[in-house]
């Protein structure tokens, strides 16, 4: 005798949802259903386990099976089944709270489909067959009762329970295929081809075998056993479509370093051997297993602004998500690689998943691991994690700059800098311990090539006083140090700052008394050149070089060519001062000038201050008005 019975008013609304189709998603549908049985299955062998009356059995298995002629797939477990009130319980009615929460936000939202933007999590289960099926049957039966059950229901307010015969524990799912549509081919689902290839992408590693009829040929042969040539026959028989023990799941100490490359180069398509690869066990306020890898050559696009980051997200082996940006930060995106945790709470809803703390605390351990596998590299195999560093150094100072330095300590170890007094590159701590005596800061100089920067003449003094100087190549680089501030205590300078501070008492008591002397003249210099420089000064630095360009507080010269590269900041200017060298001939000239032509003045300014913008690598404002200048000064000098 069959009853026939009403949703819950929570499920026609779920039902509904499913059935207007706002999932885009809809093949998930299949996972869902596997991961039922696997639950199922999971139930029923705790209870043989804990319960006499329980039969110990050792042939779990998913069957999965098609019905092209009905349109009818199936899904098929040997696990738990389901009494008459287990039916009207879990079938009926939706147990899982996220999934109702996830509705009330859904009918809140003024625009549902943009707002929500639905990739099939958990938390609908069994109800996620109403997005391909227009009739599902469910017959079931447990080891608790006496005969088995069978649910029926198109997805509309009411659905029907009858007994029925069923010899076997265990649960039985056809789904009745809708029609196809212009918006969705549900045909495709009948193919064997589809079947496959879903279980490998989402179900690959449940833990019992889904296992389904396959068509295959063989060789036709004649009465006397032998191949007809050119003639093949057809066949069927059973195959496990899944591999069920995944690779991350097993003991630590069993899976080698090869196995571990091999997995990377299959999953993630690449032919090299990665530079870092890790298994990660964790077990503790949350237990998950995780493979990370990060690869020999750049990911394809990582420097596009389309390039999406993110690990692979699996809970108990079923694949959930393919990039779930939520486990790496921006500055570790081009690390690959999954996680698998069975502890995750999983709603239907990409926001309530970005939400999860449970999520955010694998996402901290994660980064942690990765740092660590960094600085193990770092001190095992120096050179490979240079040739690392030349491919994602960049990613790593973006880490410390960003969120306003919170990674900084995190991240600081990590850094390799070439010098002024060596190609090999080293670390701050190595620079730290190198340091002169008496050095209070740590030197650095930006540019584009390191032969630009040995080239500046800043670095003039460095060399003869036998300083080390960090070369930053990088346009990243003095932001990250700026945001840093300090190493272990040491401060950083730029050697194009205004207040470099290496001449000893005599020798700045000489210049001191130099720039007394020729007050006027640099009063005049800076007057004329009132709209280029903050100041016009002699030189504690120079040596050999005539004349540069150095900044006051606040932005260097390097980082106002870098933040102009964006039109947004063109009106960024770092505060310039022009230095002279008082020991150069040009100096000696200037003062004749200053002494005997004062009209000529202006040119010579002009022309030491282009001179200066040119050694730094920098435009001319006027080009035309220099080459008039510097012509006119050469014909007055051959006069």
């Amino acid at each position: 005798m069959s009853e026939i019975k009403e949703f819950k008013t929570e499920s026609k609304r779920l039902l509904d949802l499913m059935i207007n189709s706002i999932y885009t998603n809809k093949e998930i549908f299949l996972r869902e259903l596997i991961s039922n049985a696997s639950d199922a299955i999971d139930k029923y062998h705790y209870m043989s386990l804990t319960n006499d009356k329980y039969e110990k059995r050792n042939d779990y298995k998913i069957k999965i099976a098609v019905d092209k002629e009905n349109r009818m797939i199936s899904i098929e477990d040997n696990g738990i089944g389901m009494t008459y009130d287990d039916l009207v319980q879990h079938l009926g009615t939706i147990a899982n709270s996220g999934s109702l929460e996830f509705m009330k936000k859904l009918e809140e939202s003024e625009n549902k489909k943009e707002d929500i933007d639905i990739i099939g999590q958990f938390g609908v289960g069994f109800y996620s067959a109403f997005m391909v099926g227009k009739k599902v049957v469910v017959e079931s039966r447990s080891p608790d009762a006496s005969t088995g059950y069978r649910f029926t229901s198109t997805g509309e307010d009411t659905y029907e329970i009858e007994e029925c015969e069923r010899d076997k524990v265990g649960t039985l799912i056809k789904v009745y295929l809708r029609e196809d549509s212009e918006e969705a081919s549900y045909s495709s689902f009948l193919e064997e081809w589809t079947i496959k290839s879903l279980v490998k992408k989402y179900s690959d590693y449940v833990r019992y075998p889904i296992t389904m009829e396959v068509s295959k040929s063989k060789p036709k042969l004649d009465a006397e056993g032998k191949e007809i040539e050119g003639e093949r026959e057809e066949y069927q028989e059973e195959e496990t479509l899944n591999s069920m023990i995944p690779l991350w799941k097993k003991n630590k100490k069993d899976v080698t370093k090869e196995q571990l490359n091999e997995f990377y180069k299959n999953k993630f398509y690449d032919m090299q051997d990665p530079i870092v690869s890790t298994l990660v066990n964790v077990d503790g306020n949350i237990s998950y297993q995780a493979l990370l890898y990060i690869p020999h050559d750049a990911p394809y696009g990582l420097y596009s602004d389309k390039y999406e980051k993110g690990l692979q997200l699996y809970s108990k082996g079923v694949f959930i998500q393919d990039k779930c940006k939520e486990l790496l930060p921006d500055y570790l995106k081009f690390v690959k690689g999954l996680v698998d945790s069975a502890d995750l709470s999983l709603n239907i809803s990409r926001e309530i998943l970005q939400q999860n703390k449970q999520l955010e605390l694998i996402a901290k351990n994660v980064e942690k691991k990765i740092l660590s596998e960094l600085s193990s590299l770092m001190k095992d195999d120096f050179s490979k994690y240079v040739e690392f560093f030349n491919t994602y150094g960049t990613h790593l100072k973006y880490g410390i700059y960003a969120d306003y330095g919170m990674k900084k300590d995190m991240i600081k170890d990590l850094l390799i800098y070439k010098t002024l007094n060596s190609d090999k590159e080293i670390t701050l701590k190595q620079y730290k311990e190198e340091m002169k005596e008496g050095q209070k800061v740590i030197y650095y100089a930006s540019g584009k090539t390191k032969e630009a920067v040995l080239a500046m003449p800043q670095m003039d003094i460095m060399k003869e006083k036998g300083y080390n100087v960090l070369v930053l190549t990088d346009d990243i680089d003095e932001f990250a140090l700026m945001m840093m501030k300090d190493y272990d205590g040491v401060e950083f300078k730029s050697i194009a700052s205004s207040d470099i501070d290496i001449l000893s008492e005599e020798d700045k008591k000489k210049i001191s008394d130099l720039k007394e002397s020729k007050k006027s003249l640099f009063d005049k210099m800076k007057e004329i050149l009132k709209d280029d420089v903050s100041e016009v000064r002699l030189s504690e630095r120079l040596v050999s070089s005539p004349v540069c360009l150095v900044s006051g507080e606040g932005l260097t010269l390097e980082m106002e060519r870098v933040l102009q590269e964006n039109p947004e900041n063109k009106d960024v200017k770092a505060s310039r001062i022009l230095e002279i060298n008082p020991h150069h001939e040009l100096f000696k000239a200037i003062e004749k000038v200053y002494e005997e032509d004062e009209e000529s003045l202006s040119k010579y300014a002009h022309l030491l201050y282009n001179q200066a913008l040119l050694i730094e690598g920098m435009p001319i404002k006027d080009p035309v008005a220099f080459s008039k200048d510097m012509c006119d000064l050469m014909i007055k000098a051959a006069k």
